[in-house]
């Protein structure tokens, strides 16, 4: 099946008379003991349906598997999880905040050691890869949209005896199949594009090793980071409609990087080509500032990937790499109609200029 087939079938009851068209709602703590189920904490079929459908999407055919987890954040700590002490993590020194902050609290702990790079830089992350447990690779990047050579990545980093871990959240399994590539884990913010609505809090991991699978399953379970049957429900309702949003914000971003290259006040446009991410610079922090103030429609805010045009200047945050600008906007393109959505950004931008 191709990718919008099987997002509106995969995770759905048998087609059975009087049997529903999405899998309910399931509130049960507790199973009567005797099944595969047992508690609360180690399963449930609203999840089930839900990971049936990711899985899917990045490449259940060849015999992927999913589990959902209660935030990305919760997903990111499983992973970072396998890497045993002082284990060494290549990483993008461009990446979600979140990863990030979570890498420097364990170096910081003397957990693992860690070495950022360019992603973009194969040369240099292959020279990285040597001595690592785990190679990190988020492409695009966030915020400044590089873009990673998946698969001499996966080489080097296989030659070494490291995993391979993808976050797939910008370009989503309609752009992109890590797995495909040869990477050992996908990691996404289920929050971001695939629940695609700004309502849900939620994170997944798709691989296709069993091992691997069933070794994070035990720390899920162990330690409890599972989704709400609501946030899951949501999410696979959300999922149904992804490879349509992806369609029309990819759509929508390559229009506007267009336009917004020929503008006076852009200094740079950062777009890699495909999916609804945009980056620009301006000149000045105080011009972004005034820039995510001045819109009407687009939406001052800090997550991304739902229906809603949202942007944001990310060096707001302490935190973020001194390599950003100051003056990077990270755009997050929705489904409205663009010249809406031009006309909006542009009068903000003329604003910057007064």
């Amino acid at each position: 099946m191709h990718p919008t087939t099987r997002a509106v079938h995969l995770g759905r009851p048998p087609h059975e008379p009087d049997q529903p068209f999405n899998e309910p709602i399931t509130m049960a703590s507790t199973y009567v003991a005797g099944g595969d189920r047992e508690y609360g904490r180690y399963a449930n079929p609203t999840w089930a349906a839900f990971e049936e459908a990711l899985a899917g999407l990045e490449g259940g055919e060849q015999g992927a598997r999913c589990l959902s987890y209660a935030s990305g954040l919760a997903a990111v700590a499983t992973i970072l999880d396998l890497v045993g002490p002082s284990g060494k993590v290549v990483a993008p020194r461009h990446a979600y905040l979140g990863s990030i902050t979570q890498l420097a609290d364990l170096e910081m702990r003397g957990r693992v050691k860690v070495e950022l790079v360019d992603i973009s830089d194969t040369d240099a992350v292959v020279t990285a890869c040597d001595d690592a447990a785990l190679v990190w690779v988020e492409t695009p990047t966030n915020p400044m949209m590089e873009v990673a050579d998946v698969p001499a990545i996966v080489r080097a980093a296989h030659a070494a005896g490291a995993y391979v871990v993808v976050d797939n959240t910008f370009a989503t399994p309609v752009l992109q199949q890590p797995l495909d590539q040869g990477a050992d884990l996908v990691l996404h913010s289920v929050t971001k594009y695939i629940a695609g609505h700004s309502d849900v809090l939620m994170g997944a991991i798709v691989t296709r090793d069993d091992e691997l699978y069933a070794v994070l399953k035990q720390r899920r379970d162990m330690i409890g980071a599972a989704p709400g049957t609501l946030e899951a429900y949501l999410a696979l309702r959300g999922l149904r409609t992804l490879p349509l949003r992806v369609e029309r914000a990819s759509a929508n971003a390559a229009e506007l990087s267009r336009r917004l290259a020929d503008h006076p006040q852009v200094r740079e446009v950062r777009y890699p080509g495909f999916g609804g991410m945009v980056a620009i610079v301006l000149d000045s922090g105080d011009a972004a500032d005034v820039v995510q103030h001045a819109t009407r429609l687009w939406v001052y805010a800090t997550s991304l990937g739902g229906v809603e045009s949202t942007l944001e200047r990310r060096r707001r945050w302490k935190t973020e790499a001194a390599t950003i600008p100051e003056g990077l906007l990270r755009l997050s393109v929705g489904i409205e109609d663009v010249e809406d959505l031009w006309d909006d950004l542009a009068q903000a931008l003329d604003v910057s200029a007064r």
